[in-house]
């Protein structure tokens, strides 16, 4: 099969390539998919750069996310699976092939039946990004009623945070670094925009919920943030991290502050999600796009043979919105 895979890490011009791999079998529990589009997220390039860590596997084929149609399965899995459009996620987790191929297997579970009328791109979207917001939102309680502030509004998991927040009834702020990411935030059902460089934030966000403040923030960058956030925090509420921009990152907490606030601070990273609490987002996700409701918003789709420059600009931000690559054109009548 035709796949992108890297031997060492550094620059995707540098080490990524496109070329012939053999193709899996799914084994016991397993089912194999017919990848349409993959899905890129910044743990992929992050596994790339050398960021998070060294490589696991001498080849890696990339990418968590994506969307396909099963053609095969392993013994254990009803045959009935094959020829479901599903939705993929931690395809390549502890594994060392991914969805930026032509086929991938994982777990039974981990291909999540796609309804016929959610396209493939949005399939591919979802995964990490929309399993990490929910974890954000709903890690502590249900969300019906409350205030949730969303930081980066316009970022992936920023705009499933903003879906899966309306879709559950919550009011929501999120805040955007650029001009042009306001109306991608308003599409995605957000009830206000703000600019974090250029407005009062604290002040309009006091005035908006009359001086109580927010239930839940999901946090892009708390090092940065951390002072609003305080100053923006209902009684007891959660503030949710999922991102650092640097490994080495230190988080220095006014400790009688965030005390006298009753502030929960929760870390998400999606892999480490207990298992029941998974299952539980993977339901909600489900239910969410089923509904119609969930429309990501799509910056830029590549072909597999340009992988790299999908990489590159999902390491540099010139993209807003979620990159996808398509490895297949859907097939006819589909």
């Amino acid at each position: 099969m035709k796949a992108a895979f890297y031997e060492r890490q550094g620059d995707a011009s540098d080490v990524l390539t496109v070329g012939d791999v053999p193709t899996p079998d799914p084994a016991p529990g397993e089912v194999r998919v017919r990848i349409y589009v993959s899905g890129l997220n910044p743990t992929d390039t992050k596994a790339r750069s050398g960021f998070s860590g060294p490589m696991a596997f001498p080849k890696i084929v990339p990418h968590q996310d994506g969307a396909g149609v099963i053609d095969a399965v392993g013994d254990g899995v009803s045959v009935s699976r094959i020829g479901e459009r599903v939705w993929i996620y931690e395809a390549q987790y502890r594994r060392a092939t991914g969805t930026a191929a032509e086929f991938v297997v994982v777990p039974e579970a981990n291909a999540v039946s796609l309804p016929d009328h959610v396209s493939f791109e949005t399939g591919a979207s979802l995964g990490i990004a929309a399993l990490t917001a929910h974890r954000c939102l709903f890690a502590d309680g249900d969300i019906k009623g409350r205030r949730v502030l969303v930081h980066g509004g316009a970022g992936a998991v920023g705009t499933a945070a903003i879906l899966l927040a309306k879709w559950a009834g919550a009011w929501v702020v999120a805040t955007i670094t650029r001009e042009v990411q306001r109306d991608i935030a308003f599409a995605a059902g957000a009830d206000l925009v703000l600019n974090i460089r250029e407005d009062d934030v604290a002040g309009a966000l006091k005035d908006a919920t009359h001086d109580q403040g927010v239930d839940r923030i999901v946090e892009v960058n708390v090092s940065a943030n951390l002072a609003l956030d305080l100053a923006v925090l209902a009684p007891s509420g959660v503030i949710s991290a999922y991102a650092t921009q640097k490994a080495s990152d230190v988080l220095e907490l006014p400790i009688l502050k965030a005390m006298v606030a009753g502030a929960v601070f929760r870390f998400v990273f999606v892999y480490t999600v207990p298992a029941d609490a998974k299952r539980a987002a993977v339901d909600a996700v489900a239910a969410c796009i089923a509904s119609g409701v969930y429309r990501p918003h799509v910056g830029l789709e590549v072909p597999l043979d340009e992988i790299a420059k999908a990489h590159q600009v999902q390491d540099d931000g010139s993209v807003i919105g979620k990159i996808l690559v398509k490895v297949a054109d859907e097939p006819r009548g589909a």
